[in-house]
């Protein structure tokens, strides 16, 4: 089975409901079984089950020969699993929080997304390195960023980031039969864990089985005629609770979600403002230099005239993400922001 259409599969199809974080572990699971070369590594993965759940049972199941508890070294697990994949393996290195990435980005760019270009494409690097993103818990600057922007923004590595539980399952499977090395992104604010609950959306309807959702195709969360609006991750959730709303005020929102930023599906985003002629991008990413500018960039430089009001975006201002909550949710890409937003555009 491949999702494709929309961004997770109605209920009518599947009775089934996880959260995403269950559906993320399901997908491990799944391919560990298929694979004996399917491993997982990283700190806090193996016994406590990943201090967001993301490997939660996993090494009850397959032992501790192919769940790895690392000690707290990034450039040497994140290096190792390097070495793996190259020799043929397909691991699966946990990096604990995104913003940790400082102190091994020499081995995920020098060499995680290099290694096959450097070798004119004989070597593969088939390895997914997974890490969560987002605030909105009073995490500070150093536990609060999404920073998928600064991924996308590097070639040799593809980027997926979900919103929903049958879009995390499908999607990690896919990123672990790819041959390429894949940076997989998962929201704090979507997994569904009680204590960190942000959205009513992140328990939903997952699919039995084995099915992979395409990377690079985005998905419409929900059709509209006044306005598109592009995000992902929790931001889809909170885009979708305006959506609901503004509709009683007789705004069409749609709303797509782009699960994968590179490759970036132009395409389906293209189409939707052929058919609005405004959009909103919506980025939990700082506002400079990132995924925003580049979705309003694809558009201007395929048709400026597409569209019938200027561009807009809600995005992090350049601060680092602060501690207290008032400043953070300031900061963050709320629905209220969202919400004033979209009126500015539809008026506009």
């Amino acid at each position: 089975m491949t999702v494709t259409g929309t961004a997770a599969p109605s209920t009518a199809q599947v009775q089934r409901r996880l959260t995403t974080a269950k559906a993320m572990v399901e997908a491990i699971a799944l391919e560990m079984e298929r694979d004996e070369n399917v491993i997982v590594l990283g700190e806090d993965v193996g016994a406590y089950g990943g201090i967001f759940s993301s490997t939660a049972g996993l090494l009850e199941r397959f032992g501790p020969e192919r769940v790895i508890d690392t000690p707290i070294s990034e450039t040497a697990f994140i290096g190792a699993a390097i070495g793996a994949a190259v020799e043929g393996m397909r691991p699966i290195a946990e990096l604990m929080f995104v913003d940790f990435f400082g102190v091994c980005m020499d081995q995920i760019y020098n060499h995680m997304a290099k290694i096959h270009f450097e070798s004119g494409g004989n070597v593969k690097v088939p390895m997914v390195l997974t890490a969560a993103v987002g605030g909105g818990y009073s995490d500070g600057a150093q536990h609060s960023q999404c920073l998928w922007g600064t991924f996308a923004h590097l070639p040799g590595m593809k980027v997926v980031v979900p919103s929903t539980p049958a879009d995390a399952k499908g999607l990690m499977i896919s990123a672990i039969r790819d041959d390429n090395p894949v940076v997989y992104l998962f929201h704090k604010g979507v997994l569904g864990l009680p204590w960190m609950a942000k959205s009513r959306r992140a328990v939903g309807p997952v699919p039995e089985g084995d099915y992979q959702v395409p990377i690079g195709k985005a998905a419409i969360a929900r059709p509209g005629t006044d306005v598109t609006i592009v995000t992902l991750a929790l931001s889809v959730h909170h885009a979708l609770d305006v959506a609901e709303e503004l509709a009683e005020e007789g705004i069409s929102c749609e709303v797509i979600d782009l699960r994968s930023l590179v490759p970036l599906d132009t395409e389906t985003i293209l189409e939707s403002v052929a058919r609005t002629g405004r959009l909103l991008v919506v980025d939990e990413d700082y506002l400079s230099y990132g995924v925003s500018g580049e979705v309003i960039a694809r558009v201007a430089e395929h048709d400026p005239t597409l569209l019938r009001a200027p561009a807009a975006r809600v995005c992090v201002p350049d601060v680092p993400i602060p501690y207290a909550r008032s400043l953070e949710q300031a900061v963050l890409p709320t629905p209220d922001r969202i919400r004033d937003a979209v009126r500015r555009l539809v008026s506009a």
